[in-house]
C-alpha cells in the first residue's frame, strides 16, 4: 500500500478507513464532534416522549410579602 493519504473526495470510505488507523485521534475527535448536532435535535423530543419534564426556574429574587411590614422593636441602636 501506498504511503501516500488517500484522497477524501475520491474515495471517501477509503479515507476514513485510513485515518481511523494513522490519525485516530483527529478521526474520533471529528467523529464524536459531528454527533453534537444529531444529539441536539434527538435527545429534548426522546425525553418529552419519556415523560421528563424540566425543574421549575430557580427564583432570582426574594419573595416580598403582601400587606405592612412588621415594625420591630429592641435592639435598637
Amino acid at each position: 500500500m501506498s504511503s501516500r493519504a488517500p484522497l477524501f473526495f475520491a474515495n471517501p470510505l477509503r479515507y476514513w478507513r485510513w485515518a481511523a488507523r494513522e490519525r485516530p485521534a483527529y478521526f474520533y475527535s471529528i467523529l464524536i464532534g459531528s454527533m453534537g448536532p444529531v444529539v441536539l435535535f434527538t435527545v429534548p423530543p426522546t425525553l418529552k416522549a419519556l415523560g421528563y419534564e424540566r425543574a421549575a426556574p430557580i427564583p432570582m429574587t426574594y419573595p416580598i410579602p403582601p400587606g405592612p411590614r412588621k415594625q420591630l422593636s429592641g435592639y435598637d441602636d
